[in-house]
């Protein structure tokens, strides 16, 4: 099975297209190398998936010919990814929300006035 086609069917990609993107842009790998979108997969292989400063990693246990539900999904991959990830990966999630808040978007005319006189008064 191909590589960007078993992200999708195990639901670590949303779309096909977007694990070929993943893939393409060098954020995919296996067993620490880079690879093409139409690589086969084996059996025990390490997938491993950068996203947002933490790098993933999930072991292949089997395969499916077309995408699955959630509960299918879980028993054909293993997630190994270390705890420091996991944790690199909870930080940057909390300081995104920090930010901004979720949902909030971009700041409106209103928002950058106040904050134009917030910083012109700061000196």
């Amino acid at each position: 099975m191909r590589v960007d086609k078993y992200l999708w069917c195990v639901r670590l990609a949303k779309t096909r297209s977007i694990s070929t993107e993943w893939i393409k842009k060098g954020r995919v790998r296996i067993d620490g190398e880079q690879i093409k979108p139409s690589r086969n997969i084996k059996l025990n292989e390490v997938i491993q998936i950068t996203r947002n400063a933490a790098q993933f990693s999930f072991k292949v246990v089997g395969f499916v010919e077309r995408r699955v539900g959630a509960a299918i999904a879980k028993d054909l991959i293993q997630d190994i990814t270390p705890l420091e990830e996991l944790e690199k990966h909870k930080t940057y999630i909390a300081s995104q929300s920090v930010y901004r808040k979720f949902g909030e978007g971009k700041p409106n005319k209103k928002d950058r006035r106040d904050l134009d006189d917030f910083l012109e008064n700061w000196e």
